[in-house]
């Protein structure tokens, strides 16, 4: 007897980090995935081409290049003017006729998952902002969200996000009041706002070498089979009974990339590092290290200075540097521990990614980085260097989400 498959669609799916450990079960079926960036766009569909045997066709139809926020449009298909004129202007000639309502063309969608972009609930990023992100429009994309359930009421709903969601508060009214209320309005059950600090689950309980806590807002209907608690259940059985994976385990086999003798120019870059041996792997490249970062590294890696206080840290950064900060500027990941938290800010720099081997003398390649986050060697990441760090810093870990996706589906496959 052939396996029933679960629908879900994918809004905010980013380069496809959820969508892809919800597909790994073999128990799911994405009818369609939700994104505004072109170059998670692109990553997500060549995914869906080169793993999941869909045609290019399918594959553009199915992941949607569209702004969440004009959700009406989103759903009905009902494209304006102004969208089919960005469609032209950016060249795009795949905007989906029917919007979601011609993709799920009647079948019942069984789950909804995603989650709004992090920034705006992040404690940090309120640290950074003048006005505590009160006026950053990214507070209230949870209401696309709801819409979208509102309108194809799926058996239940997963929206994952930072547990800084928790304590922010734009406007006045706590993010986590308005998300309970919006929900409740349109016929669902999620945690208590005061209950929901219960519901924060960390990657590295499923597999992730990584550190990485989430809060995961699963929701059902008033009037359905299934209480919110029994998912919840389901998603705490499913925590790994085995050890915490490492760092070591994630990237210990990665070929080494050690420093040239002597910086080379190869066309307008500067190359200070080489591969010596081992197969060449995708995207497994090192920034630019001069001189002084190989300094840096060395210094810090013989000292073991991520066991200093953070005064001697920073103290450090300033002998470096000759700047001050009010933050830690280096860390370096450590071969038998999980990773700390993958960030998009290694867009920027790697400095808080240090790699262990002081032979090596470089930061984080953006293949470890998506190691880190547990992509597959062979996922392929479709943008420049700059922003395959971002949108897999961004991600949710491929094997948390498959961990999520196996507690949801024991739950439904029971009723």
């Amino acid at each position: 007897m052939k396996e029933k498959k679960f629908t879900f669609i994918d809004l905010f799916a980013g380069c496809g980090g959820l969508s892809e450990g919800f597909l790994q079960t073999g128990k799911f079926e994405g009818i369609a995935h939700v994104e505004w960036e072109s170059p998670m766009i692109n990553t997500l569909r060549q995914r869906l081409i080169d793993k999941w045997g869909h045609t290019e066709v399918d594959a553009k139809k199915r992941v949607i290049k569209f702004d969440v926020q004009k959700t009406d449009e989103l759903i009905h298909g009902n494209w304006s003017e102004e969208t089919r004129k960005t469609y032209e202007k950016e060249n795009h000639t795949d905007i989906v006729e029917g919007g979601l309502e011609a993709l799920v063309n009647g079948r019942p969608v069984d789950l909804i998952i995603g989650g709004p972009p992090c920034q705006a609930y992040s404690i940090a990023g309120r640290a950074q902002s003048p006005t505590g992100m009160k006026d950053d429009y990214r507070n209230y994309l949870f209401e696309s969200f709801v819409k979208i359930v509102d309108h194809f009421k799926p058996k239940a709903f997963v929206f994952e996000n930072v547990p800084g969601l928790l304590s922010a508060c734009p406007g006045d009214t706590p993010v986590r009041v308005r998300i309970y209320e919006a929900f409740k309005a349109i016929g669902y059950n999620i945690r208590t706002p005061e209950s929901l600090k219960n519901s924060v689950y960390c990657a590295e309980d499923y597999d992730v070498p990584q550190k990485r806590n989430r809060i995961i807002i699963i929701g059902t209907k008033h009037d359905s089979d299934f209480d919110t608690e029994e998912f919840y259940e389901s998603l705490t059985a499913r925590k790994s009974k085995s050890p915490h994976k490492t760092v070591r385990d994630a990237i210990g086999n990665m070929p080494k990339l050690t420093p040239k003798a002597k910086v080379e120019k190869i066309g307008r870059s500067n190359v200070s590092h080489e591969q010596l041996e081992g197969d060449t792997i995708d995207l497994h490249i090192p920034r630019y290290h001069g001189e002084r970062d190989q300094k840096l590294f060395t210094e810090w890696l013989a000292n073991s200075m991520n066991k200093f206080s953070q005064k001697e840290k920073m103290d450090f950064y300033t002998k470096i540097t000759g700047h001050t900060s009010k933050h830690i500027k280096y860390r370096n990941i450590e071969w038998d521990k999980p990773s700390p938290t993958v960030v998009a800010h290694l867009h920027k720099d790697g400095y808080m990614f240090i790699h262990p081997d002081i032979e090596q003398l470089r930061t984080i390649t953006i293949r470890e980085a998506a190691l880190l986050q547990s992509f597959p060697l062979d996922y392929k990441f479709v943008a420049s260097n700059p922003y395959c760090y971002k949108m897999i810093g961004n991600a949710v870990p491929v094997l948390f989400a498959k961990g999520i996706a196996e507690a949801m589906y024991d739950v439904l496959i029971s009723k």
